[in-house]
């Protein structure tokens, strides 16, 4: 048995996390194992959604990842708990028309019941044709209840739930009214990072504050009468060849941006993860590889300037022969210099290219990418699925590196080329996900175990 309950919006920024958030502190508070589930490609909400459950909070997309792999992932990780899925953007949006790896295909594929949030600003009966179009524009995803968002006053909600039992056939299970001072924090990538948000006590309040709304034992009964899921069982192989592999994982309030699964995959294969604070540590470890994630270099940088050791440190491991892959900020990170609107910035220079934030995004999306040219983790010919969203771009370079991903979809580091290699050091702006590119986690142990025994010879 499975208890679960997708949360969606009818668009993106109708209040899908804040419910989300809310409804995972209740049954936290009920002394309920929640585990929490993020759907479409982000890390920020996903740190949210594991404070709030107690719990690692793990990623359901099914863009990187086969449907399959999805289910059982999910199937692995839920069992003994009440899972609640945060889904993303409008409940039926996707890539195309026919709303391929929406919110809504996830709900379908893992049999899950949904509660549709709807934010009520400056609307009142026509919810209700709103919601009844959402029920009848696919009958196989099944909307269990409703919460209503942004609600300005009791007149504005009796008009709404009036509406609503008059002419739909699902019930409220929540309004939420409209908060004049209390909201969560944000930034440019969506909300603030729980790990930089000075205020977190003052967010989970106004968490715990919106929790009260909501009819906590109508959505612990859509829950717990979710259906079965059809049994999926898949062989997975794990190479014991990797034992003992020490891999060196920057991860602290700069580089934040993990899917847990791709250390957890790591770890499966036999690996030991040991993490490394880009603000603290003077040299790395003893390691046989070093993975940098994505995060906020741009918004720490004169922090990551006051630690020269641990970047120079970084560059003469790089030298040597050290295998590096290096995601998004990671790969600002081993550039020549970062420009801030408060200067420029010197940084690891493994590579020669100068980048400068923007205002806007320079990409943001899905991305899909093939590798053509040679490379330290990735064979020839491999098509990899991802997304990227960065705020800079390369604006200046003395050589071009090789480079072995061409962007097939997205926009890549610059010319539609992405993957900058040199030697053992591999940046690239693409986040990957571990249970959809399992050539990352081979291609990278391969390459410590080979740069291990090289040391060792």
């Amino acid at each position: 048995m499975y208890p679960r309950v997708l949360i969606a919006g009818v668009r993106g920024g109708a209040g899908k996390t804040t419910v989300t958030l809310a409804i995972l502190s209740l049954l936290r508070k009920r002394g309920l194992n929640t585990l929490a589930f993020k759907k479409g490609p982000d890390y920020i909400d996903s740190g949210w959604l594991s404070l709030f459950s107690g719990n690692t909070c793990y990623n359901l997309d099914t863009f990187m990842i086969p449907p399959q792999k999805v289910i059982q992932s999910f199937m692995e990780r839920a069992k003994g708990y009440i899972s609640v899925i945060e889904g993303n953007r409008g409940l039926y949006d996707g890539l195309d028309a026919d709303g391929s790896v929406s919110t809504a295909e996830l709900a379908k594929l893992l049999f899950c019941p949904v509660i549709l949030v709807v934010d009520c600003t400056k609307i009142t009966r026509s919810v209700a044709a709103l919601i009844n179009g959402f029920i009848t524009f696919d009958r196989d995803v099944q909307i269990k209840g409703i919460v209503l968002n942004q609600v300005a006053n009791p007149r504005h909600e009796k008009i709404i739930k009036e509406s609503i039992k008059k002419y739909c056939s699902v019930e409220v299970v929540g309004s939420i009214p409209r908060f004049k001072d209390l909201k969560m924090p944000e930034r440019h990538m969506g909300l603030l990072p729980y790990q930089e948000h000075e205020m977190k006590k003052e967010a989970i309040e106004f968490i715990n504050e919106a929790a009260r709304y909501l009819d906590e034992e109508k959505i612990l009964k859509i829950a717990m009468q979710a259906p079965d899921i059809p049994h999926i069982s898949e062989n997975s192989t794990i190479d014991i060849r990797y034992e003992g592999l020490k891999i060196g994982v920057i991860r602290d309030r700069v580089f934040q941006f993990y899917y847990e699964e791709n250390l957890e995959e790591l770890k499966k294969h036999g690996a030991d993860i040991l993490l490394i604070n880009s603000l603290e540590d003077k040299n790395l470890p003893d390691i046989d590889a070093l993975y940098i994630g994505g995060g906020f270099p741009e918004t720490n940088v004169k922090y990551l300037c006051k630690n020269i050791d641990l970047m120079k440190n970084i560059n003469e491991k790089a030298q040597n022969g050290l295998p590096i892959y290096a995601e998004c900020g990671g790969l600002m990170y081993l550039c020549k210099s970062l420009i801030t609107d408060e200067g420029e910035f010197p940084m690891a220079q493994v590579f020669p290219f100068k980048l400068k934030m923007f205002k806007k995004p320079q990409a943001h999306g899905y991305v899909l990418a093939k590798v053509n040219g040679n490379n330290p983790f990735y064979r020839e010919g491999l098509e990899i699925k991802g997304h990227e969203f960065h705020y800079s771009r390369v604006i200046e370079y003395e050589r071009m590196p090789e480079m072995c991903f061409t962007m097939l979809r997205g926009e890549g580091i610059i010319h539609s080329k992405d993957g900058a290699c040199y030697k053992n050091t591999l940046g690239t702006y693409i986040h990957i996900h571990a249970l959809g590119c399992i050539e990352w986690v081979r291609g990278l142990l391969k390459k410590a175990k080979n740069y291990k025994e090289s040391k060792n010879a």
